[in-house]
């Protein structure tokens, strides 16, 4: 059993507060940005269009993951203080709103090129990162004693003492970050390996692997909506379950796109 005391706050100049959780997340776009760079280069594309992609994808995440939380795990509160929603610094970021707005950010930046780029390709590279950026999400839960698993008497549990517990819990926020790490790991040797691979696969995959892990994680993790489905399945794994399907449905669409784009006559 291990005692967690972790300070979220990372350091302190004058009215300037910096917590590991803001450190954690913009470290890993900062990261995935360079990642980008050097697909980019090596695709020969415009780096500079890279800039206003990530200024998409950012904001898709931040919006769309603060427009999960507050409208599927706490809705009755942020319908009746709809203002609160604007204050995103008191915490509250669904990674499955997330995922939505980084889907709907994304297109809306391919639909602006005109043509310029395909979908898929650059959805397969924006991936890779953007597993990276998941793990540090989580590990800044983990800084911020939140996101928090039920009570355990394992010998994997910990006691979060700065929420005042003497109790071991499930370190749930470290199984994700877990998983997202491995699913890094998966997609960056795929992507380096694999060059024939089906454009999108790694999109499908990234899906896939990220909720998969969410589904099978979360009945180890407290309920964070603040009602109950009162069914065997709690809302995050009911939320996770679409995103399951999508991915097989587009795992089976871009491998019969590949295949029927390769079997056409080469000039």
């Amino acid at each position: 059993m291990f005692v967690w005391d972790g300070d979220p706050i990372a350091f302190q100049i004058g009215f300037l507060t910096v917590r590991w959780y803001g450190l954690l997340f913009s470290g890993g776009f900062i990261i995935g940005y360079f990642m980008m760079i050097a697909m980019f280069k090596q695709a020969k594309y415009n780096t500079e269009d890279l800039d206003k992609m990530l200024v998409y994808v950012f904001l898709g995440t931040i919006i769309g993951a603060r427009l999960g939380h507050c409208l599927i795990y706490e809705p009755e509160y942020y319908l009746s203080h709809p203002l609160d929603i604007l204050k995103i610094w008191q915490g509250g970021l669904a990674s499955h709103g997330g995922t939505v707005g980084v889907i709907v950010a994304f297109t809306i930046f391919i639909w602006r090129s005109k043509g310029k780029y395909r979908f898929f390709n650059i959805a397969d590279m924006i991936c890779v990162p953007i597993a990276l950026v998941c793990t540090f999400i989580r590990l800044g839960n983990f800084m911020n004693s939140e996101i928090l698993g039920k009570p355990t008497d394992s010998s994997l549990g910990v006691v979060f003492a700065r929420l005042g517990e003497d109790f071991a819990r499930y370190p749930a926020m470290l199984f994700e970050a877990f998983a997202y790490f491995m699913t890094f790991i998966i997609l960056l040797s795929l992507y380096i390996w694999w060059k024939n691979r089906p454009q999108g696969m790694l999109l499908a995959l990234l899906l896939f692997f990220i909720f998969s892990a969410r589904f099978i994680i979360e009945p180890f993790k407290v309920e964070q909506a603040d009602y109950s489905t009162n069914m065997a399945l709690n809302v995050g794994q009911l939320l996770s379950i679409p995103f399951i399907i999508a991915s097989l449905i587009l795992m089976v669409f871009v491998y019969q796109k590949d295949k029927k784009e390769k079997a056409l006559p080469k000039d």
